[in-house]
């Protein structure tokens, strides 16, 4: 992340990267790379992710770092401060008291208070400096005249009045600890805590600014990337590659060869989505989407969670009748369930079986109470029993209800994306109406991903897009590619 906003701005490229050492020859000795590259390689890659963190993540927040407790790091650290406090307390209960332990907490205390401040705060910096004087301290601790409590009661209110309305609680449980060691290790404690809020909450105020710089900060830094590391986008190209081979291969078949000539469009939209079922023992996964792998990966879980409860509903629905789904609460019911009970089952396909067959209990036990809260019958045992085994087949990939229902969720999805981000949401065909809310929360969240992706790695895809796809010497297919680098005009 940039020390300021003006270091991200003089850091952005131009609008077309150096991609000149994709070329270079695949069979060429690797270059031995030293110690301060690698160590530049290192920080590039942690202020890109952080600063995309920053931007991707609504809930972003800094966390103060603790370590495991039985890790050999926490145990290590829970050791240095039990000695530390521990020495603290023998020093206090000594006679006379010695007091040179607390003096350098005081001193980290004040530091850190300090560091709160905002440059208006110049009274309040001024009181620190008074009350807090190391001198004047010292020279109480020589005399016997040191008050532990009184400061501790400056302290106390000082941060009461800097804190965030969430730690007033904690502020005023320090008003009733007696011990001083134990007053001033929790003084200590809620400092970082206040810490932690104050460069969460500067994060927050910068975030707007940083959206404006985000795109091309990072292309910047993923250009460093390249720079230091030339095989940085070798995933992306066999990625891309990958792709375009299928949908060509596809294009030659009798059904859609009226679709005319692949687009860079269609086949980045189509890399994208080929995205959230990406195997999960693969290792090469594409770079420029490297960062956003955990939110794909659940993004691909919730559409493959919602293709179940669309096939489990299109089920009931041919099993029970429209009329029966249309009783007051029951879908909204059968979703609850649908979605509680495949919590968790995309991990293997044992639990995804266990987890149908309790599908399709509840299902029955749900549309016969709606059934018998209107005064009808329940459904015939036959017509139950089909339903429940069909429900528990839907674990098989090649299912022909869980194919039908996938193909339009991923066909809702790719319109999704073809839209653009210009365009306002598109609404679900009619057959998935009864996860319209659903399937728009997951299309915006895909769509936001992938529009913000395409800003900032477009120039990168462009040159691979048009090495596979155009022929030499189309200008207006070139210009379309170009076209695909930043997706605004969208």
């Amino acid at each position: 992340m940039p020390n300021n906003t003006e270091e991200a701005v003089n850091a952005s490229p131009t609008d077309v990267p150096c991609l000149e050492k994709l070329d270079s020859p695949t069979g060429s000795p690797p270059q031995t790379a030293s110690l301060s590259n690698l160590m530049d390689l290192e920080n590039c890659v942690a202020n890109l992710s952080l600063a995309h963190e920053i931007v991707v993540n609504d809930d972003f927040c800094f966390k103060p770092r603790s370590p495991p407790k039985d890790s050999l790091e926490g145990r290590v650290t829970e050791v240095v401060h039990r000695a530390f406090w521990d020495t603290l307390q023998e020093q206090l209960s000594s006679t006379p008291p010695n007091y040179s332990h607390a003096l350098t907490l005081l001193q980290e205390v004040k530091t850190m208070l300090q560091s709160l401040l905002l440059p208006s705060h110049v009274r309040l910096r001024s009181q620190l400096d008074e009350v807090l004087d190391p001198a004047l301290i010292q020279q109480e601790a020589d005399h016997g005249a040191l008050d532990l409590h009184r400061l501790a009661g400056y302290l106390v209110s000082t941060m009461a009045s800097l804190c965030a309305p969430v730690r007033d609680p904690e502020i005023a449980a320090l008003r009733g600890l007696g011990d001083p060691v134990q007053l001033l290790r929790e003084i200590f404690r809620i400092l970082g805590l206040m810490k932690s809020d104050m460069v969460n909450f500067t994060v927050h105020s910068l975030r707007p600014h940083l959206l404006q710089q985000a795109v091309q900060y990072e292309r910047a830094k993923f250009q460093q990337i390249l720079d230091k590391q030339p095989a940085s986008l070798d995933n992306t190209v066999a990625w891309l590659q990958a792709v375009a081979q299928k949908e060509a291969s596809d294009a030659e078949t009798p059904s859609t060869q009226s679709r005319g000539p692949l687009s860079p469009a269609t086949v980045l939209n189509r890399a994208y989505m080929s995205l959230l079922h990406w195997d999960a023992q693969d290792q090469n996964y594409p770079e420029t989407v490297l960062m956003d792998r955990a939110r794909l990966d659940a993004l691909g879980q919730r559409q493959g969670a919602l293709v179940l409860e669309a096939a489990v509903l299109l089920l009931a629905s041919a099993s029970c009748g429209g009329a029966v789904l249309a009783l007051p609460g029951l879908v909204g019911k059968l979703k609850q369930t649908v979605a509680a009970l495949l919590e968790g089952s995309h991990t293997s396909e044992s639990d995804l079986r266990r987890a149908l067959l309790g599908i399709g209990d509840q299902v029955l036990v749900q549309v016969n109470e709606a059934l018998g809260a209107r005064g009808g019958r329940p459904l015939p045992q036959r017509s139950g029993d089909v339903l429940r085994r069909q429900i528990s087949e839907l674990w098989r990939h090649n299912n022909p209800i869980r194919t039908i229902a996938g193909e339009r969720v991923q066909a809702y999805l790719q319109a999704t994306l073809e839209g653009g981000p210009a365009k306002s949401a598109l609404e679900p065909p009619a057959t998935l109406g009864p996860l319209r809310a659903e399937l728009l929360q997951l299309g915006t969240s895909l769509g936001r991903l992938v529009h913000f992706n395409r800003s900032v790695y477009g120039p990168f895809y462009a040159p691979v897009l048009r090495s596979l796809l155009l022929p030499p010497g189309e200008a207006e297919a070139e210009a379309e590619a170009e076209a695909v680098a930043g997706d605004d005009s969208r």
